[in-house]
């Protein structure tokens, strides 16, 4: 059966500052362009050769998924570029130092925010209107969301996109963020809302499973850098 990868992007420069970002649009650092570069070059010697790439509308995301192609010379392959792979919108505390959020509203509120798959953090007050998004209804940019709210925008496109394919027998390269692969990994994995806090992504650190004709995992590795 194909296999389904997922990549978390290379570090961010809202990772290196230790910032929330959601849907603001940070580029990779030189030190996450490498990550992205051995991510694909651990990917390489799998040998495994995909029928599409999946991404969000990202660029650090996006650069992510391009580098990793280049990588692997499979820069041929037709890329999705989706609104539904964003990164879970982090409402008012977008651009905040996560450790002065903790200093401000107390670490078990903080945990509660990032980890909990329904806790919603402090929402702006409108949502933020960006060009890239203006091909789709107001109603889809949030202003703020619980990994719960990412997870349902996620599923339509993994039922019309991703499965699909996988079903076809096409292996599936999916680069997004942190949030929405913890979203998907929830649902393949069927992890319980309150074990969901203690599932973590690594920055550039391919996942790779190995998925039956039902949708159900048969394996899973994860190609940790050395």
């Amino acid at each position: 059966m194909a296999k389904l990868v997922l990549v978390r992007h290379g570090e961010s420069t809202a990772n290196y500052d230790n910032t929330y970002t959601g849907w603001s649009d940070v580029p990779l650092t030189g030190n996450g362009r490498v990550q992205a570069s051995l991510a694909g070059q651990r990917l390489a010697a799998t040998g495994l050769q995909f029928g599409h790439v999946h991404t969000s509308m990202l660029q650090r995301a996006i650069m992510t998924a391009y580098i990793i192609q280049d990588e692997i010379n499979q820069s041929y392959v037709p890329i999705t570029k989706s609104w539904r792979l964003n990164e879970r919108h982090y409402g008012a505390l977008r651009g905040l130092n996560k450790d002065v959020t903790r200093e401000l509203f107390g670490r078990k509120q903080v945990a509660q925010w990032r980890r909990s798959y329904i806790a919603e953090p402090p929402h702006l007050a409108k949502p933020d209107l960006e060009v890239k998004y203006s091909r789709w209804p107001v109603s889809i940019v949030p202003v703020g969301e619980s990994l719960a709210d990412a997870q349902e925008r996620l599923l339509p496109y993994w039922t019309d996109q991703i499965a699909p394919g996988l079903l076809a027998g096409q292996n599936q390269l999916v680069v997004a963020h942190g949030s929405t692969l913890r979203a998907l990994i929830k649902y393949l994995e069927q992890i319980p809302d309150g074990e969901i806090d203690g599932v973590e992504v690594g920055n550039a650190e391919p996942i790779v499973y190995e998925l039956d004709n039902r949708m159900c995992i048969k394996s899973k590795e994860i190609l940790h850098a050395d």
